[in-house]
């Protein structure tokens, strides 16, 4: 009989009442993957986004999301050299394919994974993949963030935006934060050098001639408002709700929505700056994987500082 594991999985769209526990067959490596046993799977926006409205690849229930995981390498495929098992590992499930993470174990491509930092623990390490990549791939592939830049992080304090400050910061950036009154002092003590809450004033009569904008909150007004406080030159890149740039500033700032990718490389690029102290994931609080739909409504509510993350063990 094959062997079976617990996961969460949903027969139909709809709100985190979908999400059930049940048993089902534990996948097998193929070549150039691992079997990985997850710890801790990391919660992210996209998932309740992908539960609500199918896969941004067009699955369809049933299927199970999450694609943060943390974990030992329980086997690897043929070819696979990198990893043996008994490694502690941390990745990204590829993306937009259905991701499976919220499961006991998962089946990913070795170089989706990088062994993970001495410094976390697999509940801190499950937080990081897929927020820390979209912001590294924004703020360094993307926007190519140098030192003494003038940079503005919106939703500073919520999963891409909190390590995006830290990022920025260890690339040599006067940050700028946008966030409530209340999470202020801790967007300060992560690297802040401005914060302005977005509740009180509008950040677009505050600032000018900046040189990058993240803005995972998109939409038209958003994106506008974002856009007008770039000098010439400047680069805005939204990560949600794409809408298209106004005439008065198109070619005039470098605009565009970026998508996330699993990518190895950029996962050392995180572990490193892990390891030197310079990015450290905030949990905002975990939760076991059977309260995964408990998980989704504190993730909905828009008001967590840092990373919800669900436990295994």
């Amino acid at each position: 009989m094959s062997p079976t594991m617990r996961a969460i999985v949903q027969h139909r769209l709809g709100g985190p009442e979908v999400l059930e526990a049940a048993e089902v067959p534990r996948p097998e490596p193929g070549i150039g993957e691992i079997l990985v046993r997850v710890h801790a799977a990391g919660a992210n926006p996209v998932d309740f986004k992908v539960r609500e409205n199918g896969g941004y690849d067009g699955a369809r229930p049933p299927f199970t999301v999450g694609w943060d995981v943390s974990g030992t390498v329980e086997a690897v495929g043929f070819g696979v050299r990198i990893f043996q098992p008994g490694d502690e590992v941390y990745g990204m499930m590829p993306f937009p394919q259905i991701g499976g993470g919220y499961s006991a174990y998962v089946t990913a491509p070795a170089r989706t994974f990088d062994a993970k930092p001495s410094a976390l623990g697999h509940v801190e390490a499950a937080a990081l993949p897929l927020a820390g990549l979209t912001a590294h791939q924004a703020l360094v592939d993307t926007a190519g963030v140098q030192p003494g830049q003038r940079v503005l992080v919106h939703a500073a304090a919520g999963g891409v935006g909190h390590l995006a400050v830290q990022i920025a910061k260890a690339r040599g950036a006067f940050v700028i934060a946008t966030a409530s009154a209340a999470k202020h002092g801790f967007l300060r003590s992560i690297g802040a050098d401005r914060v302005i809450d977005h509740t009180a004033v509008d950040f677009a009569d505050e600032l000018t001639g900046l040189d990058v904008v993240l803005d995972p909150v998109g939409g038209e007004d958003h994106t506008a408002r974002s856009a007008s406080v770039l000098r010439d030159g400047g680069a805005l890149v939204t990560i949600d709700d794409p809408a298209p740039l106004p005439e008065p500033h198109r070619g005039r700032i470098a605009s565009g929505f970026m998508t996330v990718a699993a990518d190895w490389s950029g996962m050392r690029a995180l572990s490193r700056m892990v390891e030197e102290g310079s990015l450290a994931p905030a949990i905002a609080r975990t939760h076991p994987l059977e309260d995964a739909a408990e998980a989704h409504e504190a993730l909905e509510s828009g008001r967590t500082v840092g990373k919800i993350v669900l436990t295994l063990d």
